[in-house]
């Protein structure tokens, strides 16, 4: 199958053309790069069944494809936070090109939406049936309302012209590959640890993260898309075991070994309290759920990023003793 991923050389999307590629499709990663990275998409230079198209997904030509999994968008609080026009444009005007290309083609079509259209939410955990309570002119709004707007746009093309859609909506998502200043939660922890600064929590620490690796993520992405019966659902993506974000930070503390000091700063605007998503749909109808174990995944994460800024590893021995605590995975 011939398979367009818009926003292909971001974190995630990146992860999607591997899998996608190891599932003998053929892929086309369409991105501008003002957040994805080139460097995310190196390994598959040569690759056949691999193009690399560069471009603005509202004005770029788009190819004839038979699915197509639109990721194009920054994700980040300090992505969209840098390009807040360019957000609402690739999640309005962008969606409605690759809906209209879908329609035409009679292509798949997975909208890749976002837990904060749930906003800062009055229901937990959340599940697909609540509509959420979200701030229409925040500091967040050019990413929630945006992609808002994306999945009523998603919902029209599927009822009045048929197309094959489904809509996934992504909680907190971490790994290899993700940006070191995208300002999100693992990225901000483990470069501050590696380069032994303080390890910067907002608030009190209390406020609530679920972490989903990003191996689990694609694969959940390639269910929603390919198995039967998903068509005109939405479906939450994420991982359900909910924690503090100051047991994040100390966890990464911990895995690094470093001797930067945990310390609390001024919450930032909009800060959500809690955010935990409810998947039982995802498990019945797709038969997925999240495998990785959050240490294993965090271990694996930061290797990349000690990699990524030139940072040696810890001693053996430390290592050694941190991964025989009793309670370590």
């Amino acid at each position: 199958m011939k398979v367009l991923v818009s926003g292909g050389a971001g974190f995630l999307g990146s992860h999607l053309c591997d899998l996608l590629l190891q599932e003998a499709h053929e892929v086309i990663a369409l991105d501008n790069f003002i957040t994805g990275r080139r460097e995310n998409l190196a390994h598959l230079e040569g690759e056949k069944r691999f193009t690399l198209q560069e471009g603005d997904l509202c004005r770029a030509p788009l190819p004839d494809v038979d699915a197509i999994f639109h990721l194009a968008s920054p994700a980040s609080p300090v992505g969209y936070g840098r390009y807040p026009v360019e957000t609402m444009l690739v999640n309005s005007q962008g969606t409605h090109r690759l809906l209209e290309l879908a329609h035409t083609r009679g292509a798949l079509f997975l909208l890749a939406s976002t837990s904060e259209v749930y906003g800062d939410p009055l229901e937990h955990p959340q599940g697909e049936g609540y509509w959420g309570n979200v701030d229409p002119v925040g500091p967040r709004s050019c990413y929630d309302e945006s992609k808002r707007f994306a999945e009523a746009l998603t919902m029209v093309y599927h009822r009045v012209h048929g197309v094959n859609a489904r809509i996934v909506r992504i909680f907190n998502c971490y790994g290899p590959r993700s940006a070191p200043d995208d300002g999100r939660l693992i990225p901000n922890f483990v470069t501050q640890a590696l380069r032994g600064q303080p390890i910067t929590v907002y608030g009190d620490g209390r406020q609530t993260r679920s972490l989903c690796y990003v191996s689990d993520l694609a694969q959940g992405l390639r269910l929603a898309m390919f198995r039967p019966r998903s068509r005109g659902q939405i479906f939450n993506l994420g991982n359900p075991d909910e924690r503090p974000v100051l047991e994040y930070a100390r966890l990464v503390k911990e895995i690094t070994g470093t001797a930067s000091a945990i310390v609390h700063v001024d919450q930032r605007p909009g800060e959500i309290a809690r955010r935990c998503p409810d998947i039982s749909r995802a498990r019945s109808q797709l038969g997925w759920s999240p495998v990785a174990p959050l240490e294993e995944g965090l271990r694996a994460t930061i290797d990349w990023f000690r990699d990524l800024l030139g940072v040696p590893s810890a001693p053996p021995i430390e290592r050694w003793q941190r991964q025989r605590r009793p309670d370590a995975v």
